[in-house]
């Protein structure tokens, strides 16, 4: 049995052990895999894992041995999942590793937009706090969270995750799904209509996976129908912003502010406009990286694997 990590350096860059997966079969571990080197490094496979290396119909005819595909991720659309299927290949994903640690990050932006942390402890460094006349000082409006309207669009695991998070800081939590699981409602949050979230929210954060309903959600029309002064978090999928349409918002004040982990494009072409704005914070997709998600999405791996050698397979995407 021929196992093949392709880019195993995301989920372990050295912290972890592979010792696990080793009994497993013939183990081998790519720290990287360029687009061009996939067929390379998969060639014989029985058994393929991926983060973010793109396996697509092509890719996956061209590797008759192949029988599984693990994806170290919980999206899956980085893979060909129905051309899989017809194949007889089955494909898992791994649900449930990051829900604390991504919403913990909501509000590791959340709370760096209200206070503004880093330059004020930068400011102090340069000596504006030695100098200042009066016994402190702020550079930037300080908000306070309670009272505040959160609004989530999605409600799995990480969005109900940060709903709690929110109803601890005194926020009003409302929500939106397209199809909502109404014995989820109650004094934690209450769903409402999209339009009535977007107009009430004083922040919205994105917890949804990205697909051909949700591609570009928050667009220009949706920006338009916001408050005044709106803050937008997303730890979810860069494209479900359409990043013209946010650009323009958070010049004119539409949207106060912006917190990013993750882009349309990653990694971002470099003259990303975004990058220009002091009212937009991008953090380079690492909601889900402490280590102790990694170290349960690495265990979770393993176990699906084992899964589906036992004629069992857990978390398949393709059924």
């Amino acid at each position: 049995m021929k196992i093949v990590v392709l880019d195993g350096f995301a989920l372990n860059p050295g912290d972890l052990s592979w010792d696990a997966l080793m009994p497993l079969g013939d183990v081998t571990v790519y720290e990287r895999t360029h687009k061009d080197e996939v067929l390379e490094h998969a060639k014989d496979a029985d058994i393929l894992f991926t983060n973010k290396t793109l396996l697509r119909e092509s890719q996956i005819e061209a590797l008759p041995n192949l029988k599984y595909i693990g994806v170290l991720a919980t999206g899956y659309n980085i893979v060909d999942v129905d051309y899989a299927k017809t194949k007889g290949i089955v494909v898992t994903n791994i649900p449930t590793y990051g829900t604390k640690s991504v919403a913990q990050f909501v509000f590791a932006h959340l709370l760096e937009i209200c206070h503004h942390v880093a330059e004020h402890s930068e400011s102090v460094r340069r000596g504006k706090w030695n100098r200042n006349e009066d016994f402190c000082y702020w550079n930037h409006p300080l908000i306070e969270l309670d009272g505040k309207v959160m609004g989530i669009i999605g409600t799995g695991r990480i969005g109900l995750e940060t709903a709690k998070i929110a109803s601890a800081f005194g926020m009003k939590v409302i929500a939106y799904t397209p199809r909502p699981k109404t014995e989820l409602e109650g004094d934690l949050f209450k769903y409402v209509s999209l339009d009535v979230l977007l107009s009430q929210s004083d922040v919205i954060s994105l917890h949804c996976p990205l697909n051909d309903e949700t591609r570009g959600m928050l667009d220009e029309n949706a920006f338009k129908k916001m408050k005044e002064g709106v803050i937008i978090i997303n730890t979810s999928r860069g494209p479900l912003i359409d990043e013209n349409a946010l650009l323009n918002a958070l010049n004119s004040g539409k949207v106060y502010a912006a917190g990013l982990d993750v882009l349309a494009k990653e990694p971002p072409k470099d003259h990303n406009p975004l990058f220009e704005l002091n009212n937009c914070n991008i953090t380079p997709h690492i909601a889900w990286a402490p280590r102790a998600a990694r170290e349960r999405l690495l265990n979770s791996a393993i176990e699906n694997l084992k899964s589906f050698l036992d004629g069992i397979p857990l978390n398949q995407v393709n059924l």
